[in-house]
């Protein structure tokens, strides 16, 4: 059965062995039951928050993915209008936002296990809700930091295999952190306020649906009848 601690919020599914600390769960179950060592790798199962922040990611990427399949490849570096971003264009700050998060993300946790970081004890915070509808609001267009604007000259293929590889590199950050608390490890955004790691991995999601939407609104206007 599994261990549930009393008031305590169900974060883990159950492990049967402690992780050993090297990352070899074969050694330790072997020993735990008296017997040969195991040829077969345990999986551990991943805290319940980062799975869940995970998911959000995946499902985002898929939808983007679907939104870029729907604009012709050959039109994809076209803009829908003068003031207006392309494809590739939106890809390119879809990558310079996430490598942002992502650098973040990195100094925090590293900061944060510096000072002593514990295990994952608490809920997990949904983004504020006014940061959510932001996200949703599609109606009010809103200007991206230089930094983060889109340089040009990215392909759509380049630009997509740029944001696998710094998905690839958050994705490896969050996952060497797996268990400890990220619920109270926090970066203090300018603009949308003191967001911890599991609300900067939602908020990344949550940017990439609202770019796939505008991606979706530039198949429209390129439609040819």
């Amino acid at each position: 059965a599994s261990r549930r601690s009393v008031g305590q919020p169900d974060v883990f599914v159950h492990r049967q062995f402690p992780r050993a600390v090297d990352g070899s769960a074969s050694r330790m179950a072997a020993s735990a039951e008296g017997s040969k060592p195991l040829h077969t790798r345990v999986s551990w199962p991943m805290n319940r928050h980062l799975s869940e922040a995970f998911a959000n990611l995946d499902a985002a990427r898929k939808d983007l993915r679907a939104a870029v399949d729907a604009v012709p490849e050959q039109r994809r570096g076209e803009r829908p209008a003068r003031d207006r971003w392309s494809v590739n264009e939106i890809l390119e700050h879809l990558s310079l936002v996430e490598g942002r998060f992502a650098a973040i993300i990195a100094l925090r946790i590293g900061e944060a296990r510096e000072a002593g970081l514990g295990p994952e004890q608490r809920f997990r915070e949904p983004l504020p809700t006014g940061l959510r509808q932001m996200l949703n609001d599609r109606a009010n267009r809103r200007n991206a930091p230089d930094a983060v604007q889109p340089r040009g000259g990215v392909g759509d293929r380049a630009g997509w295999a740029e944001l696998e590889r710094i998905r690839g590199v958050l994705r490896a950050t969050v996952e060497a952190a797996d268990g400890l608390a990220l619920s109270t490890v926090t970066h203090q955004h300018p603009v949308f306020g003191t967001l911890s790691v599991y609300q900067l991995m939602d908020f990344i999601a949550g940017h990439e649906m609202r770019h796939a939407r505008q991606i979706r609104g530039i198949a429209d206007a390129l439609r040819v009848p």
